[in-house]
Protein backbone atom coordinates (compact mmCIF):
# COMPACT_ATOMS: atom_id res chain seq x y z
CA UNK A 1 0.00 0.00 0.00
CA UNK A 2 1.31 3.82 -1.34
CA UNK A 3 1.25 5.95 1.43
CA UNK A 4 1.64 9.42 0.47
CA UNK A 5 3.00 12.41 2.54
CA UNK A 6 1.89 15.42 2.42
CA UNK A 7 3.36 19.53 4.30
CA UNK A 8 1.10 20.75 6.87
CA UNK A 9 -0.15 22.92 4.18
CA UNK A 10 -1.44 19.58 2.28
CA UNK A 11 0.74 20.00 -0.51
CA UNK A 12 1.90 16.34 -1.69
CA UNK A 13 5.54 15.79 -0.87
CA UNK A 14 6.40 12.43 -1.73
CA UNK A 15 5.34 8.44 -1.07
CA UNK A 16 6.32 7.59 2.51
CA UNK A 17 8.58 4.52 3.33
CA UNK A 18 7.28 2.53 6.58
CA UNK A 19 7.68 -0.43 7.99
CA UNK A 20 4.20 -1.09 9.38
CA UNK A 21 0.75 0.55 9.55
CA UNK A 22 -2.54 0.43 10.99
CA UNK A 23 -5.65 2.37 10.47
CA UNK A 24 -8.45 1.90 12.97
CA UNK A 25 -12.12 2.52 11.11
CA UNK A 26 -14.35 1.11 13.87
CA UNK A 27 -13.39 2.31 17.27
CA UNK A 28 -10.43 4.43 18.03
CA UNK A 29 -10.10 5.99 14.71
CA UNK A 30 -6.53 6.46 14.69
CA UNK A 31 -3.62 5.17 13.18
CA UNK A 32 0.14 4.32 13.47
CA UNK A 33 2.82 4.30 10.82
CA UNK A 34 5.49 2.77 12.22
CA UNK A 35 9.58 3.88 9.86
CA UNK A 36 12.83 3.19 10.59
CA UNK A 37 14.60 5.65 12.19
CA UNK A 38 17.14 5.19 8.94
CA UNK A 39 14.40 6.67 6.67
CA UNK A 40 13.48 9.73 8.83
CA UNK A 41 13.20 13.05 7.12
CA UNK A 42 13.20 16.29 8.41
CA UNK A 43 9.85 17.11 5.72
CA UNK A 44 7.69 15.00 8.52
CA UNK A 45 6.11 16.89 10.50
CA UNK A 46 3.17 17.42 13.02
CA UNK A 47 0.35 18.61 11.21
CA UNK A 48 1.24 16.62 8.06
CA UNK A 49 -1.11 14.63 6.53
CA UNK A 50 -0.72 11.30 5.60
CA UNK A 51 -3.06 9.33 2.83
CA UNK A 52 -4.45 6.80 -0.01
CA UNK A 53 -5.58 9.08 -2.78
CA UNK A 54 -9.55 7.90 -3.05
CA UNK A 55 -10.02 6.20 -0.22
CA UNK A 56 -10.29 6.90 3.45
CA UNK A 57 -7.55 5.44 4.13
CA UNK A 58 -5.49 7.97 6.18
CA UNK A 59 -5.26 10.95 8.58
CA UNK A 60 -3.31 14.24 10.03
CA UNK A 61 -0.32 13.24 12.12
CA UNK A 62 -0.71 14.62 15.34
CA UNK A 63 2.41 12.60 17.40
CA UNK A 64 5.85 11.38 16.78
CA UNK A 65 7.03 8.46 19.41
CA UNK A 66 10.92 8.08 18.83
CA UNK A 67 11.76 4.13 20.19
CA UNK A 68 15.58 4.26 20.56
CA UNK A 69 15.56 0.20 21.42
CA UNK A 70 14.37 -1.06 18.54
CA UNK A 71 15.56 2.41 16.24
CA UNK A 72 11.84 3.07 14.72
CA UNK A 73 9.71 6.29 14.88
CA UNK A 74 5.98 6.04 15.09
CA UNK A 75 3.52 8.70 13.03
CA UNK A 76 0.32 9.00 15.20
CA UNK A 77 -3.01 10.59 14.88
CA UNK A 78 -6.74 10.65 13.86
CA UNK A 79 -7.92 8.91 10.75
CA UNK A 80 -10.27 11.51 8.68
CA UNK A 81 -13.41 9.77 10.61
CA UNK A 82 -11.81 9.97 13.78
CA UNK A 83 -12.32 14.73 13.23
CA UNK A 84 -15.97 13.82 12.61
CA UNK A 85 -16.15 11.75 15.81
CA UNK A 86 -13.98 14.38 17.32
CA UNK A 87 -16.84 17.33 16.76
CA UNK A 88 -20.12 17.43 18.74
CA UNK A 89 -23.49 18.80 17.30
CA UNK A 90 -25.33 20.68 19.67
CA UNK A 91 -28.41 21.89 20.27
CA UNK A 92 -28.87 25.62 19.35
CA UNK A 93 -29.47 27.92 22.76
CA UNK A 94 -33.09 27.54 23.56
CA UNK A 95 -33.74 24.23 22.18
CA UNK A 96 -33.88 20.69 23.09
CA UNK A 97 -32.67 18.84 19.67
CA UNK A 98 -30.84 20.25 16.59
CA UNK A 99 -33.89 19.94 13.42
CA UNK A 100 -32.25 19.62 10.01
CA UNK A 101 -34.01 19.63 6.70
CA UNK A 102 -33.27 19.91 2.91
CA UNK A 103 -30.77 17.93 0.24
CA UNK A 104 -28.46 15.86 2.63
CA UNK A 105 -25.36 16.88 1.03
CA UNK A 106 -26.22 20.33 1.60
CA UNK A 107 -26.91 19.41 5.33
CA UNK A 108 -23.48 17.92 5.18
CA UNK A 109 -21.58 20.50 4.08
CA UNK A 110 -23.63 22.60 6.75
CA UNK A 111 -22.53 20.54 9.30
CA UNK A 112 -18.91 20.43 8.73
CA UNK A 113 -17.36 23.00 6.31
CA UNK A 114 -16.90 25.38 8.78
CA UNK A 115 -15.28 23.19 11.32
CA UNK A 116 -11.83 21.72 9.71
CA UNK A 117 -10.50 24.59 7.84
CA UNK A 118 -11.17 23.14 4.15
CA UNK A 119 -9.18 19.97 5.30
CA UNK A 120 -12.25 17.78 5.60
CA UNK A 121 -15.40 19.53 3.36
CA UNK A 122 -19.17 18.28 2.01
CA UNK A 123 -19.77 17.34 -1.23
CA UNK A 124 -20.94 19.80 -3.82
CA UNK A 125 -22.89 17.32 -5.75
CA UNK A 126 -26.37 17.83 -5.73
CA UNK A 127 -28.45 14.20 -4.63
CA UNK A 128 -31.61 13.16 -4.93
CA UNK A 129 -32.50 12.36 -1.48
CA UNK A 130 -34.19 15.28 0.49
CA UNK A 131 -34.61 14.95 4.77
CA UNK A 132 -38.10 16.50 5.37
CA UNK A 133 -37.11 16.81 9.18
CA UNK A 134 -34.87 15.03 10.89
CA UNK A 135 -33.68 15.90 14.37
CA UNK A 136 -30.49 14.68 15.61
CA UNK A 137 -29.70 13.15 18.89
CA UNK A 138 -28.41 15.29 21.59
CA UNK A 139 -24.61 16.51 21.90
CA UNK A 140 -23.89 13.72 19.54
CA UNK A 141 -21.01 13.59 17.31
CA UNK A 142 -20.63 14.74 13.41
CA UNK A 143 -19.45 11.36 12.26
CA UNK A 144 -22.55 9.71 14.71
CA UNK A 145 -25.29 12.15 13.73
CA UNK A 146 -24.72 12.60 10.15
CA UNK A 147 -24.54 8.61 9.84
CA UNK A 148 -27.65 8.06 11.69
CA UNK A 149 -29.45 10.95 10.12
CA UNK A 150 -28.36 9.33 6.88
CA UNK A 151 -29.21 5.83 7.23
CA UNK A 152 -33.19 7.02 7.73
CA UNK A 153 -32.47 7.42 3.97
CA UNK A 154 -31.12 4.35 3.35
CA UNK A 155 -27.70 6.23 2.64
CA UNK A 156 -24.34 6.09 4.07
CA UNK A 157 -21.68 8.95 4.44
CA UNK A 158 -18.52 8.14 1.93
CA UNK A 159 -15.32 9.15 2.96
CA UNK A 160 -12.14 9.91 0.56
CA UNK A 161 -9.06 12.05 0.13
CA UNK A 162 -9.11 13.81 -2.77
CA UNK A 163 -5.42 13.93 -4.16
CA UNK A 164 -5.27 17.55 -6.42
CA UNK A 165 -2.03 18.57 -8.60
CA UNK A 166 1.12 19.54 -7.78
CA UNK A 167 1.30 22.51 -5.06
CA UNK A 168 -2.70 22.51 -4.66
CA UNK A 169 -3.47 21.24 -1.16
CA UNK A 170 -5.50 18.28 -1.09
CA UNK A 171 -8.77 17.59 1.00
CA UNK A 172 -11.24 15.15 2.21
CA UNK A 173 -14.55 14.64 0.80
CA UNK A 174 -17.71 13.84 2.70
CA UNK A 175 -20.95 12.46 0.55
CA UNK A 176 -24.29 10.51 1.54
CA UNK A 177 -24.11 7.80 -1.13
CA UNK A 178 -26.71 4.83 -0.98
CA UNK A 179 -26.26 2.03 1.16
CA UNK A 180 -25.00 -1.45 -0.86
CA UNK A 181 -27.11 -4.19 -0.21
CA UNK A 182 -24.81 -7.09 -1.01
CA UNK A 183 -27.31 -9.60 0.63
CA UNK A 184 -29.42 -9.33 -1.79
CA UNK A 185 -26.76 -10.50 -4.94
CA UNK A 186 -24.32 -12.30 -2.65
CA UNK A 187 -25.06 -14.86 -0.26
CA UNK A 188 -21.56 -15.94 1.89
CA UNK A 189 -21.67 -19.32 3.32
CA UNK A 190 -19.64 -22.65 3.37
CA UNK A 191 -19.54 -22.78 -0.39
CA UNK A 192 -17.24 -19.87 -0.09
CA UNK A 193 -14.80 -21.82 1.66
CA UNK A 194 -15.08 -19.33 4.89
CA UNK A 195 -14.67 -19.75 8.61
CA UNK A 196 -17.80 -17.64 10.49
CA UNK A 197 -19.43 -17.56 13.68
CA UNK A 198 -23.14 -17.29 13.88
CA UNK A 199 -25.25 -17.12 16.82
CA UNK A 200 -28.69 -17.11 16.59
CA UNK A 201 -30.44 -15.30 20.36
CA UNK A 202 -34.24 -15.08 20.35
CA UNK A 203 -34.44 -15.48 24.10
CA UNK A 204 -32.99 -12.28 24.73
CA UNK A 205 -35.15 -9.11 26.35
CA UNK A 206 -37.61 -8.20 23.90
CA UNK A 207 -39.76 -5.77 26.27
CA UNK A 208 -38.50 -3.09 28.13
CA UNK A 209 -40.44 -0.89 30.84
CA UNK A 210 -38.83 2.40 31.20
CA UNK A 211 -39.35 4.02 34.71
CA UNK A 212 -38.35 7.57 34.95
CA UNK A 213 -39.27 10.31 37.11
CA UNK A 214 -42.40 10.70 39.49
CA UNK A 215 -43.62 9.07 42.36
CA UNK A 216 -46.23 5.23 41.96
CA UNK A 217 -48.95 6.31 40.43
CA UNK A 218 -47.60 9.69 38.85
CA UNK A 219 -44.22 7.91 37.87
CA UNK A 220 -43.40 8.12 33.85
CA UNK A 221 -43.72 4.41 32.49
CA UNK A 222 -43.11 3.70 28.91
CA UNK A 223 -42.98 0.49 27.16
CA UNK A 224 -40.80 -0.18 24.28
CA UNK A 225 -41.10 -3.92 22.36
CA UNK A 226 -38.63 -5.76 20.14
CA UNK A 227 -40.03 -6.53 16.64
CA UNK A 228 -39.04 -9.62 14.69
CA UNK A 229 -37.07 -7.67 12.30
CA UNK A 230 -34.82 -6.55 15.58
CA UNK A 231 -36.54 -3.00 15.10
CA UNK A 232 -37.62 -0.86 18.82
CA UNK A 233 -40.84 0.33 18.92
CA UNK A 234 -44.05 0.63 20.88
CA UNK A 235 -46.10 -2.41 19.39
CA UNK A 236 -45.70 -5.51 20.83
CA UNK A 237 -44.95 -8.56 18.75
CA UNK A 238 -43.52 -11.29 21.22
CA UNK A 239 -45.93 -12.86 23.37
CA UNK A 240 -47.01 -15.43 25.94
CA UNK A 241 -44.15 -17.42 26.84
CA UNK A 242 -41.84 -15.83 24.19
CA UNK A 243 -42.01 -12.13 25.68
CA UNK A 244 -38.52 -11.62 27.84
CA UNK A 245 -39.17 -7.96 29.78
CA UNK A 246 -36.79 -6.17 32.10
CA UNK A 247 -37.15 -2.64 33.87
CA UNK A 248 -35.30 0.29 32.98
CA UNK A 249 -34.86 2.80 35.85
CA UNK A 250 -33.89 6.42 35.91
CA UNK A 251 -35.74 8.98 37.32
CA UNK A 252 -32.63 11.84 36.48
CA UNK A 253 -33.19 11.12 32.61
CA UNK A 254 -33.98 14.36 30.44
CA UNK A 255 -35.07 12.01 28.01
CA UNK A 256 -36.80 9.22 29.00
CA UNK A 257 -37.46 7.03 25.77
CA UNK A 258 -34.18 8.36 24.08
CA UNK A 259 -32.11 6.87 27.19
CA UNK A 260 -34.24 3.62 27.53
CA UNK A 261 -33.92 2.85 23.73
CA UNK A 262 -30.25 3.33 23.83
CA UNK A 263 -30.39 1.26 27.10
CA UNK A 264 -32.79 -1.54 25.28
CA UNK A 265 -30.35 -1.82 22.24
CA UNK A 266 -27.64 -2.62 24.15
CA UNK A 267 -29.11 -5.66 26.05
CA UNK A 268 -32.11 -6.92 23.87
CA UNK A 269 -32.63 -10.09 21.67
CA UNK A 270 -29.03 -9.68 19.34
CA UNK A 271 -28.28 -12.18 16.16
CA UNK A 272 -24.49 -12.22 14.96
CA UNK A 273 -22.39 -13.12 12.41
CA UNK A 274 -18.61 -12.47 11.74
CA UNK A 275 -16.52 -13.74 8.53
CA UNK A 276 -13.15 -13.41 6.75
CA UNK A 277 -14.58 -11.82 4.01
CA UNK A 278 -11.23 -10.67 2.29
CA UNK A 279 -10.20 -13.24 0.22
CA UNK A 280 -13.77 -12.69 -1.58
CA UNK A 281 -12.05 -9.12 -3.09
CA UNK A 282 -15.58 -7.77 -2.61
CA UNK A 283 -15.03 -3.68 -2.02
CA UNK A 284 -17.34 -3.18 0.95
CA UNK A 285 -17.87 -0.12 2.38
CA UNK A 286 -18.29 1.31 5.58
CA UNK A 287 -22.35 1.24 5.96
CA UNK A 288 -22.86 -1.12 3.34
CA UNK A 289 -24.97 -4.88 3.94
CA UNK A 290 -23.33 -8.43 4.08
CA UNK A 291 -25.42 -11.66 4.48
CA UNK A 292 -24.27 -14.86 5.27
CA UNK A 293 -26.62 -18.40 5.61
CA UNK A 294 -25.33 -21.45 7.76
CA UNK A 295 -26.48 -24.69 5.57
CA UNK A 296 -26.20 -27.49 8.66
CA UNK A 297 -29.04 -24.87 10.61
CA UNK A 298 -30.54 -23.26 7.62
CA UNK A 299 -29.88 -19.46 9.79
CA UNK A 300 -29.24 -16.60 7.66
CA UNK A 301 -29.13 -13.32 8.82
CA UNK A 302 -27.28 -9.93 7.19
CA UNK A 303 -25.56 -7.17 9.09
CA UNK A 304 -24.03 -3.76 8.08
CA UNK A 305 -20.28 -2.81 8.26
CA UNK A 306 -19.56 -1.23 11.08
CA UNK A 307 -16.09 -0.56 10.49
CA UNK A 308 -12.59 -1.67 9.10
CA UNK A 309 -9.05 -2.06 10.55
CA UNK A 310 -6.91 -1.92 7.44
CA UNK A 311 -3.05 -2.82 8.77
CA UNK A 312 0.17 -3.22 6.98
CA UNK A 313 2.84 -5.66 8.12
CA UNK A 314 4.34 -6.70 5.04
CA UNK A 315 1.13 -7.84 3.99
CA UNK A 316 -2.32 -5.92 3.89
CA UNK A 317 -4.71 -6.90 5.85
CA UNK A 318 -8.12 -5.80 6.41
CA UNK A 319 -10.09 -6.76 9.54
CA UNK A 320 -14.27 -6.29 8.48
CA UNK A 321 -16.31 -5.43 11.58
CA UNK A 322 -19.91 -6.19 11.97
CA UNK A 323 -22.74 -4.16 13.75
CA UNK A 324 -23.80 -6.45 17.00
Amino acid sequence: MELILTDINGKDLRILDYKTCDFDLKDNFDFAVVIDADDWSSDIKIGGRIYVPDSEIGGRIGGIETNTADNTITLKGYTWRGYLNKRIISPPNGSAYKTVKGEVNTIIRSEIDSLYDGVIKGSADITDCVISAYSYDRYTTVLAGITKMLRTKNYRPDIKYIQCEQDTAGYVEVSAVPIVDYSESIELSQDNKLNFIMDHVQNGINHLIALGSGELEQRKVIHFYLSQDGEIGKTQYYKGIDEITETYENANSEDLEDDAIKHFGEICSVSSFSMDIEQLDIDIAIGDIIGGRDYITGISMKKSLAGKIITDNEELSIEYVLEE
